[in-house]
């Protein structure tokens, strides 16, 4: 170790709390904003990539954004009002795959998405154990989900009430899981898909009974007249699908009505994608989105709100520059013995100058290293700290 580099270390060394103080400060005002730019980075490239590889969703007219991030990402709600009935004439239309979702409930804590086969197979999701949904009742579970809750094929699942005070709602649907998915770096990790009809029960819009002809429990008949059976509130509704009532279940009302949130539309070609858009442009009740141009909008407005974080960062690294030099130059009016004794023992001018140049540049590497650590650990910690905030 040259002279001037071993004088600079030995003085880091001995005034141990000024370099620590000096480095903190340092680290901090290079870290948070290296933090933010690497977060910021990675949040657009995921959030691109899911966009890149859906080229259009239909739903309900209302907030464009609402509906992309609903059908992408399963987060907020989608604007209501869209049926089945819509999916069914997507595909009619046959210009391009039609894969409907409903992610209205949760099922322990993870989004419930309703949708049909297709979905996975455009995704590119397989099982890593297990197989995927065959019935009523069947879910298949996400792979960060699964090692969150806990659960293998075999296990089952809850569905989580609307409204815990609502009495008169429909009972928590207890869910078969079937599978669990391979991890595929997406939110389809975080997720629990089941069938459409599965979740539409689950809501109330369908429901099983026991046979109050051959089952019935004292007190369920009210009456009995023509050949017709007439039961109280007291019958049993089930809350789980199982091989020998799932006959039962059944649903009221015309299906084509029964809601959706969005539709995933496929087209074979660019020319397919153009016909369906013209065609839905003044459509009434449904919208179809691109949703690229939609999250390039969305980040249009995060990065605008980003110039007001980068010019905090940059009048708080301005005052952290003035404090520096604040601290050197006193430090260099309070050293002035020392270095009058260096003078006198022989070390030349240039040396005593290198020696606190060094001493500037042992901080500076100090703290970049530490930034750079800082920074990768918060960007390698953020799907879990995220987990836990929105928890």
């Amino acid at each position: 170790m040259s002279g001037p580099l071993f004088l600079a270390w030995r003085y880091v060394l001995h005034h141990r709390l000024q370099t620590a103080l000096l480095v903190a400060c340092v680290t901090l005002t290079v870290g948070l904003p290296l933090a933010v730019q690497m977060l910021v980075q990675r949040y657009s490239e995921q959030l691109m990539a899911r966009a890149h590889s859906t080229p259009l969703v239909a739903g309900a007219r209302g907030s464009r954004y609402d509906l992309v991030l609903h059908a992408l990402y399963f987060r907020g709600a989608a604007p209501p009002g869209l049926q089945a009935g819509d999916a069914k004439r997507l595909r009619e239309e046959e210009l391009g795959l039609a894969i409907p979702l409903y992610a209205r409930f949760t099922a322990q804590g993870a989004p419930l998405v309703g949708t049909s086969l297709d979905y996975f197979y455009f995704r590119g999701l397989e099982t890593a154990a297990g197989h995927l949904p065959l019935r009523l009742g069947d879910c298949v579970v996400g792979a960060a989900a699964a090692r969150r809750l806990g659960v293998q094929p075999g296990g089952a699942l809850l569905t989580d009430p609307e409204n815990v005070l609502d009495l008169a709602g429909a009972y928590p649907l207890k869910l078969r899981v079937t599978g669990v998915l391979a991890p595929s770096g997406s939110p389809d990790d975080d997720a629990v898909f089941a069938d459409l009809r599965t979740v539409w029960i689950a809501q109330g819009l369908g429901h099983g009974h026991t046979d109050v002809v051959k089952n019935a429990e004292p007190g369920t008949i009210l009456k009995r007249e023509d050949g017709n059976v007439v039961a109280n509130a007291a019958l049993t509704a089930y809350t789980e699908i199982t091989e020998a009532n799932i006959a039962s279940f059944h649903f009221h009302g015309d299906e084509d009505t029964f809601p959706l949130g969005a539709v995933l539309v496929v087209p074979p070609d660019a020319k397919a994608a153009a016909l369906l858009r013209g065609r839905y442009e003044r459509h009434e009740r449904v919208q179809l989105r691109v949703p690229v141009a939609e999250i390039e909008g969305l980040l249009g407005l995060v990065f605008k709100a980003k110039r007001f974080f980068d010019a905090n960062f940059a009048l708080v690294a301005l005052a952290t520059a003035g404090f520096l030099a604040l601290t050197v130059w006193l430090s260099l009016r309070l050293r002035a013995r020392e270095r009058e004794t260096l003078f006198r023992l022989g070390c030349r001018r240039g040396t005593v100058a290198l020696a606190m140049a060094a001493e500037l540049g042992i901080i500076f590497v100090l703290s970049l290293t530490l930034a750079a650590l800082a920074a990768g650990l918060m960007v390698a910690l953020e799907a879990p700290l995220t987990r836990w905030l929105l928890s």
